[in-house]
């Protein structure tokens, strides 16, 4: 009954050719399971970048680790600093997790990942005002959020059904948000109802719980069985599958899916024969259509940062603050605000909007959107900026409205669909290696714009507004990018993307030059015997 319920709800709201044709027991609990068991990754992606944020500004925090007595500039290189030592780690974390999920499977790779970021979380809370051991903390937990951040959509889209792939690897995002959610608000509440050190003390070690949660939730699910057939273990990856689909091993949706994975990794071996690291790297960049989606996966991460999205994750009480709002617990009352609107509207874009609208649809328009909401914010702090002590003018609390549809446009685009894209559009072989890419540039850029930001507040034009208006540029121009780059994936096969990108033609004229090459051999040998 409640399978037919689960069935019946994602026809209504799910519009694309495979929900038509595909069997309803495929969208049984226990894929919905594995993939929010999964998605914890994201959670601890989010409450890492949200919690550090307001422990920032607390006074316990400053008194602590001496942020008081010194010049703003300093302060906010020592900001930045603490901020950006985390990226640093998951950006190397993210290329590390690449070989390690390919040699261990993509579950005890995640697992790891769980692990390194406890260790991380509690050298931060720990430290005790010795800023040399926050670095160390956080670099560490770094590695682990890195690498959760590369398997986590790999593991989901290679165990979800095609029809609902986008939203259930999109959870990922809608995990990222809640963390960043539950951190506003676990920073409001220590503000307001602790004292001393344990103010700052209570979020840091809250970085903890969605890495436990991780490792006890993938205790409980299965590898992936793409990664499973990667190895050739047949028969596991073929029980995975079936346990997964919730259908028998003779099921015909079963047997296909089966056939189109051991297909796809039989013409990708055909391509390029070996599977050392530079063999997988020349079938990466020499065969046309996986370079093409490299670079792809590769510039839609760079966009994605340059949204200025952690910008406002990283610093907004500091923006609410340079918009006009006063106060610390009024601040971080806004981010939590704005940390609501975030979870709300990528929850919405993945129960109606991820596979029915398609990636490319939901990129293009939420790029002008994002712009015009940053150009706004920027016209107004350059025209009317906020005078400390006066009341803020209506323009301002639009301006303060244009924050959080900056959050709610972001998630009905280039929020989850990143994280989709990447994570479906790679061959078998190259998926672990493409998406590491993928999640190490965003890092990177992560990294870039978290040390960027507060210097940019501080230095580019009056208030900083020339900030908001670089970051609305970068938005109109993704517009550009998408429209001429960017193909439609919505109801798609992970396997049909190889048609999709050119590399199944590409293989079929190479067996016939073969083919070709034999016959031709073939003649010159009966015309020699002829003789």
């Amino acid at each position: 009954l409640l399978l037919s319920k689960m069935s019946w709800l994602l026809k209504k709201i799910v519009h694309n050719e495979a929900m038509k044709s595909d069997p309803k027991e495929i969208y049984g609990w226990r894929v919905f399971m594995l993939a929010c068991s999964a998605c914890f990754g994201g959670m601890l992606f989010g409450m890492d970048t949200g919690i550090i944020g307001g422990v920032l500004v607390m006074p316990g925090f400053k008194q602590t680790y001496r942020l008081e007595n010194i010049s703003e500039v300093d302060a906010a290189n020592l900001s930045a600093n603490i901020v950006s030592t985390l990226q640093a780690g998951c950006f190397f974390g993210a290329l590390a997790a690449s070989p390690i999920a390919e040699k261990w499977g993509r579950r005890m790779a995640l697992m790891g990942a769980a692990i390194v970021s406890v260790i991380g979380i509690a050298m931060q809370t720990a430290a005790s005002g010795h800023i040399e051991a926050m670095y160390i903390g956080r670099l560490i937990c770094g590695f682990g959020v890195g690498a959760a951040s590369m398997i986590n959509p790999l593991y989901v889209s290679e165990n979800a059904p095609r029809a609902i792939r986008g939203g259930l690897t999109g959870l990922y995002q809608l995990f990222i948000t809640m963390g960043i959610m539950l951190a506003f608000w676990i920073n409001y509440g220590s503000l307001l109802n602790i004292e001393g050190p344990a103010m700052y003390l209570v979020p840091l070690a809250m970085q903890g719980l969605p890495a436990v949660l991780l490792f006890f939730g993938m205790l409980l699910c299965n590898e992936s069985p793409r990664w499973l057939a990667k190895q050739d273990r047949w028969e596991e990856a073929r029980a995975t599958l079936c346990r997964v689909r919730n259908l028998p091993a003779d099921h015909p949706y079963v047997e296909e899916e089966f056939a189109a994975i051991s297909t796809q990794l039989e013409q990708e071996r055909a391509l390029i024969a070996g599977s050392s690291f530079w063999d997988l790297m020349k079938e990466m960049w020499l065969v046309p259509g996986n370079r093409k989606r490299a670079i792809i996966s590769i510039f839609l991460m760079i966009c994605q940062q340059m949204t200025g999205t952690n910008a406002i994750n990283y610093y907004a009480p500091q923006l609410f603050q340079n918009l006009g709002l006063t106060g610390n617990a009024t601040n971080l009352f806004a981010t939590g605000v704005y940390g609501i609107v975030k979870v709300v509207s990528c929850g919405v874009f993945l129960l109606f909007v991820a596979d029915s609208l398609g990636r490319r649809r939901s990129l293009l328009w939420t790029s002008i959107a994002q712009g015009l909401a940053m150009l706004y914010i920027g016209l107004y702090v350059r025209i009317a900026p906020p005078v400390e002590g006066a009341p803020v003018i209506p323009a301002g609390y639009f301006a303060l409205v244009c924050i959080f549809l900056f959050a709610s446009f972001f998630q009905f685009g280039w929020g989850p669909v990143c994280w989709i894209y990447v994570s479906e559009i790679p061959t078998a072989r190259l998926r672990s290696l493409n998406v590491s890419f993928g999640a190490a540039t965003q890092w990177l850029f992560n990294f870039v714009v978290a040390r960027a930001v507060p210097n940019m507040l501080a230095t580019v034009g009056a208030n900083g507004y020339g900030t908001y208006i670089i970051f609305s540029c970068f938005c109109f121009s993704m517009c550009v990018f998408v429209w001429f780059f960017i193909p439609e994936t919505k109801g798609l096969s992970l396997e049909k993307m190889d048609e999709l990108f050119g590399v199944t033609q590409l293989v079929e004229h190479k067996n016939a030059d073969a083919e070709r090459g034999s016959i031709g051999e073939g003649d010159k040998a009966s015309q020699a015997h002829v003789e």
